[in-house]
């Protein structure tokens, strides 16, 4: 019974230390540490050397040319009498605009008529004075002084006849002023009165408005941080217009150097390389050429990752993704100019950029802009980046 005893102990003592060198065996093993890194598919395209030209981008508005723009206002507050042309109708230079009734101008006339009646009248007899003045003191009959007064009544009445001739042509003027007519060919763009309406003397007041559709040009509005980019005969294009209208070439003629009141712009004009059937008063954005960087470090506009007022670019360099930071300059909605940060030859992402953090693994996909393994690694010859 003693020695069963004594073996109850040393098996339960054996179990629990197997039970515990178990518990430290698993303790001591080692888990497997697994990493998992996704590879992003991109496209790229390589930093290049070349020529970029700065585009100035403006709102603009088209309007008829000097010369092309006829607004009727009444000459004085008249009565309309006539108005044979509607909107959308074409004239022809000389063609009946407008006829206004104004009774006190044509009674002016009459008057003004008159007073040339009468002062031809006295001009007639003061020469008639004057002639026989001058025979009676030839026969010594009557004085040296008659003759000068005689001479001096033809010179006032000379005088009264100028004057009352031209009050005539003055009245006659602003009679003729009742009637308006087309001073060029062209089509009724408004019409804001109609026959029997009274019309102000006022250009608050037009009463129709005619343009030459085939003489137009787009005033454009110019920040003044550009004004100086712009130089009379650079070229231009519509960058929205009508379907119509597509790919219309421009040409600056003009800058004026008067800021527009109120704003921080300019007032650009420029002219239409070919007739263009676009209606006056269409708002455009036109994009001008301005000044040209040659040689200098390119990548495409689309590689460009904004932080705020931050650029930067991530390069290709050993099959990762490396975040630069860069200083843009021109740029011409294609391609930008980079002044530093990438130098010619590296290769940027174009495409699957967005998000991407750096140093994260990718691959070249294939399409546009892909390159191949031989393409990609470290800065070109060229050295270190800018």
């Amino acid at each position: 019974m003693t020695t069963g005893k004594m073996r109850q102990p040393l098996a339960l003592a054996a179990g629990l230390f197997a039970v515990v060198a178990s518990l430290q065996a698993c303790g001591s093993q080692k888990v497997d540490e697994v990493e998992s890194k996704t590879v992003v598919r991109v496209k790229t395209a390589a930093a290049s050397l070349g020529t970029i030209r700065g585009i100035v981008h403006a709102t603009g508005l088209v309007t008829p040319a000097p010369g092309a723009d006829l607004v009727v206002v009444a000459p004085e507050s008249a009565r309309i009498v006539e108005m044979p042309r509607a909107v959308g109708d074409r004239v022809r230079r000389g063609d009946l605009l407008v006829r206004f009734e104004i009774p006190t101008a044509a009674a002016e006339v009459q008057r003004q008529e008159a007073e040339v009646a009468r002062g031809q009248a006295a001009i007639d007899n003061a020469r008639a004075a004057l002639t026989r003045a001058r025979e009676l003191f030839e026969r010594g009959v009557a004085a040296r002084k008659e003759v000068e007064d005689a001479t001096r009544g033809v010179a006032d009445a000379d005088a009264a006849l100028a004057e009352a001739r031209a009050s005539l042509a003055a009245s006659q003027a602003l009679a003729g002023r009742a009637i308006v007519r087309a001073t060029f060919d062209g089509v009724i763009a408004r019409r804001l009165h109609n026959p029997g309406d009274l019309a102000e003397p006022s250009a608050s007041d037009p009463v129709l408005r005619v343009v030459d559709p085939n003489r137009i040009e787009v005033v454009a509005s110019i920040p003044l941080s550009d004004a100086p980019r712009i130089e009379i005969g650079a070229p231009g294009r519509l960058a929205s217009a009508p379907r119509n209208a597509a790919d219309v070439r421009l040409t600056v003629t003009s800058r004026p150097a008067a800021v527009e009141i109120g704003t921080a712009t300019i007032p650009v004009r420029l002219a239409f390389a070919a007739p263009a059937d676009i209606p006056a008063g269409t708002p455009v954005q036109v994009d001008i050429d301005a000044e040209l960087h040659k040689g200098v470090v390119l990548v495409p506009a689309v590689s460009i990752v904004r932080d705020g007022e931050d650029a930067a670019v991530l390069v290709v360099i050993d099959s990762k993704a490396k975040r630069r930071a860069v200083e843009i300059g021109l740029s011409d909605g294609t391609n930008v100019e980079i002044l530093s940060g990438v130098n010619a030859g590296e290769i940027v992402i174009v495409d699957g950029q967005a998000g991407l953090p750096d140093d994260a693994a990718i691959a070249v996909a294939d399409g546009p802009g892909a390159v191949s393994d031989a393409g990609r690694g470290g800065a070109p010859a060229g050295g270190e980046p800018k």
